[in-house]
């Protein structure tokens, strides 16, 4: 790629650039359990809400503005935690509740899913409202701190990355596809850091 094409590229694709940045070091600070991921966050998505504008994306755009009022929640839940126990320690949450919570994701799967396609020009209604259902039981999970988020973050950064290059959202993609290998990586560091609590 030439100089020129590779200015050319830049300028189109910057403020993607940098929402991708972003995420990335969003998602891996809540790998390693550190409070700082929520203030960013908040950023991350505010970021990414305006982008996906852009793209007609709009459960996706109103999934990035929820995001921002659960990471105020999740901020504060991890701080009072931390205060108490003296750590952010894994949460253990009951089979009733985890099924609750699915339930409740192909719920607003379907809500959201009939008004994007019903009342808006979004480009993958159905697909994209079911994304951002589960995608919200992810984030609940998280600001719990469930391990089973990072499982369900597998799932559903997965069929997001064939939706980004659907919508030719490269860096998306790529960035969603880092989301897979850092939610692995989420998976086995509060493994451990689980086995150390029963453990102590």
């Amino acid at each position: 790629m030439s100089s020129a094409h590779l200015t050319l590229w830049f300028n189109e694709h910057w403020f993607e650039l940098i929402a991708a940045a972003v995420s990335a070091l969003d998602v891996w600070l809540a790998t390693r359990r550190s409070l700082i991921s929520w203030p960013i966050t908040i950023l991350a998505s505010l970021l990414y809400a305006e982008q996906f504008r852009e793209s007609h994306l709009y459960s996706d755009m109103l999934l990035q503005l929820i995001f921002v009022a659960f990471a105020i929640y999740g901020w504060w839940h991890w701080q009072q935690g931390k205060k108490q126990e003296g750590s952010v320690r894994v949460g253990i949450p009951s089979s009733l509740s985890l099924l609750r919570d699915v339930a409740l994701g192909a719920l607003a799967s379907v809500v959201l899913g009939y008004w994007m396609k019903h009342h808006t020009d979004a480009a993958l209604p159905w697909f994209d409202a079911a994304l951002t259902g589960y995608s919200l039981v992810g984030t609940w999970w998280g600001a719990r701190k469930y391990i089973a988020n990072w499982w369900l973050w597998i799932v559903v950064d997965i069929l997001y990355v064939g939706e980004y290059l659907f919508k030719h959202l490269i860096l998306t993609a790529i960035l969603y596809a880092v989301f897979v290998l850092l939610a692995m990586l989420g998976v086995r560091d509060w493994q451990r850091a689980l086995r150390a609590q029963q453990a102590t």
